[in-house]
Parts: C-alpha cells; sequence; structure tokens
C-alpha cells in the first residue's frame, strides 16, 4: 500500500512556535499546520527551529496518519465481511440437539420446582 500526498489537497500555514528555541521562534513562524483536505485530518509540528524541518515532519506525520487510517478502514470491512459470513452460517445438527435438550432438561427442572395447593 503505497498512498503519497496530492499537494492540491494540502492546506499548509505557519505560525510562530511556543516553547524553546530563543529569539528565533519569537521571531519566525515556524511552526507548521498541516490540513489534509479531503479527510480533514490536520497536523500541526513546532519540533524543530527550522520551518523547513516542519514541513517535512508534518508531511511524514499525515502521511503516517492516512495509512493507519486506510488500515483501519480494510480491517473494518474485513471484519464486516466474516461477521456476515459467520451469521449466514447454519448452525450444525449436534449443536441443535444438544440446545433442544438443555430446553427440555431446564423445563423438567422448572416442572419439579413447581408447588402445587391441592
Amino acid at each position: 500500500m503505497i498512498l503519497r500526498l496530492n499537494e492540491a489537497e494540502l492546506d499548509e500555514h505557519f505560525e510562530r512556535s511556543s516553547g524553546p528555541g530563543g529569539q528565533n521562534v519569537n521571531k519566525v513562524a515556524t511552526k507548521v499546520i498541516l490540513r489534509h483536505v479531503p479527510t480533514g485530518i490536520t497536523v500541526a509540528v513546532q519540533d524543530r527551529r527550522s520551518q523547513a524541518e516542519n514541513r517535512r515532519l508534518a508531511r511524514e506525520r499525515l502521511l503516517e496518519a492516512l495509512k493507519s487510517r486506510e488500515l483501519e478502514r480494510r480491517a473494518s470491512e474485513k471484519a464486516a465481511i466474516e461477521k456476515a459470513r459467520r451469521q449466514k452460517r447454519a448452525r450444525p445438527a449436534g449443536l441443535k440437539r444438544k440446545l433442544v435438550q438443555s430446553k427440555r432438561h431446564k423445563a423438567q427442572l422448572r416442572q419439579q420446582r413447581k408447588i402445587t395447593f391441592d
């Protein structure tokens, strides 16, 4: 499964970072906020002092998020197919016989517990 980021589907803007980094983070917009428009997944990165590094990291993290979302979607589809297959499967004859015997046995126990007032 190879996913690629289409630059036309990305909404990218920059803000000033917070935290350590000295004068650089106070003056330069190094925080990168990257949004994948079709899915709405947003990634914000301010790990490095360099905007270029943060852009690269943001794209990597967005790609990871898209991959994990795709894997979850495939797993849920597979689980739904398996569930439908299990539901359609007929019960074995031996299981049906056991269920009927169990019901009869429980019914007999209930009959024995009944108190009759004559």
